[in-house]
């Protein structure tokens, strides 16, 4: 239920994602342009502000949806006590992540790594003090590392607050002057290229919130193999997510300056370094499957023998997996440059929910494939919108998503 309860947070991500191809744009077409990209920051916050209540409302009521669903009184209370000190951080994120898409926007993400690292640490001491009382701290227990998370989230705005009104390349911005000021037009536009994305974040996050469950329906071993593959897949995962974001500040940039022959090298530039990085860790995992779980998995021990063989099999599908989940969000990344996010949008929910958890149902339960169907049906669907990304890339003039500028390469 934690998982489902964050994609409240995951859509709200998207959400405010939809002023990074709008400050590129912006940037791109007026290099100096202070006010048009101070606007499209304050419009974000706003849209945090606004999407705040909701988000908050419904994790308040944690409890009694649990209960609703048919969980045990106990569990319910237990996880409502967490919940309620867990979910003031996420308003506190998504606040961050503005002022995050802002640092990527002028091409200064360092800033955005120094405050990740400090929030990872602080977080490991704020946990250790409060779920388990040291530091001269209160034993919360559970409660505690939801207000660890708090306490995290708040230092980490504070710190990219601390550099955005401090040093000098950020402060001419005044990005928090003025802060009440409305631009209902740009908030207007901000959502529509914003809510897609949220949507399509969604979709992505509850499909594998989908696949444990399956997994689930075919034994407690297949859920533990598939909670390792997962694992190693997410943490190479971040590597094309950021040549993402990349390559919708770079591709958006030459949006603005109405340059295709930017937009055409910061797209393919992005494009080959998320999918060859991708097919190295997809060659890794072919290579030395064994090794790689044995990172999260005993197999000395012979009690792990069937989760240690379940995930060798399921990671040598997510090699795969791999080289067409980084061709898919990068080219997702490629096409919100220009400002496309609604045809994704379908994309996404074409290939995760009706390929990928279609074929790997059918796969699994039909077929007897048993983990390694949900898995195909995985890769098989990520790589339908990876295909679908690249051809809308590939067809972009004739489908009017990039003007019909004149070619600065060109010579008269």
């Amino acid at each position: 239920f934690a998982r489902d309860l964050w994609l409240l947070a995951i859509f709200g991500m998207g959400l405010v994602t939809g002023a990074s191809p709008l400050m590129a744009s912006e940037i791109g077409r007026m290099p100096h342009s202070v006010r048009d990209v101070r606007r499209s920051v304050r419009q974000s916050l706003w849209l945090v502000a606004f999407l705040t209540p909701f988000i908050l409302f419904t994790l308040w009521h944690t409890g009694p949806i649990l209960r609703a669903m048919g969980q045990e009184a106990a569990l319910a209370d237990a996880a409502q006590a967490y919940v309620r000190a867990y979910m003031w951080s996420i308003p506190l994120f998504l606040f961050t992540l503005c002022l995050r898409n802002f640092l990527a926007a002028v091409e200064r993400p360092i800033w955005s790594l120094v405050t990740g690292v400090a929030g990872v640490l602080a977080n490991v001491l704020f946990n250790y003090g409060l779920i388990f009382g040291n530091f001269g701290l209160p034993a919360l227990g559970l409660v505690g590392a939801g207000v660890a998370s708090v306490l995290t989230n708040a230092l980490m705005l504070a710190l990219i607050v601390l550099v955005i009104t401090h040093d000098r390349r950020f402060r001419r911005y005044h990005l928090l002057g003025r802060w009440w000021r409305s631009d209902w037009p740009r908030l207007c536009q901000m959502v529509r290229l914003g809510l897609p994305i949220g949507v399509s974040h969604a979709f992505e996050a509850g499909v594998f919130t989908a696949a444990v469950i399956l997994m689930g329906w075919i034994s407690t071993a297949a859920v533990a193999a598939h909670a390792v593959a997962l694992q190693l897949a997410s943490l190479t995962f971040m590597v094309p997510m950021g040549l993402a974001q990349a390559a919708t500040v770079r591709v958006g940039i030459g949006h603005g300056r109405r340059d295709r022959e930017h937009i055409r090298r910061a797209g393919w530039t992005s494009y080959l370094l998320g999918t060859g990085f991708m097919a190295m860790m997809a060659l890794a995992m072919i290579a030395m499957p064994e090794t790689l779980t044995g990172l999260f998995i005993d197999r000395t021990n012979p009690a792990n023998a069937e989760v240690a063989t379940l995930a060798v099999s399921f990671l040598l599908v997510a090699a795969l997996f791999q080289v067409v989940d980084g061709a898919q969000v990068v080219g997702a990344g490629m096409l919100r440059g220009l400002h496309d996010t609604f045809v994704p949008m379908l994309f996404a929910l074409l290939g995760y929910w009706v390929i990928g958890i279609g074929l790997g149902a059918w796969l699994a339960f039909e077929q007897g494939w048993g983990g390694v169907g949900i898995w195909t049906g995985l890769a098989a669907g990520l790589g339908i919108v990876a295909v679908l990304m690249l051809g809308r890339w590939l067809l972009r003039y004739r489908l009017g998503l990039v003007g019909q500028w004149p070619d600065p390469t060109a010579r008269g």
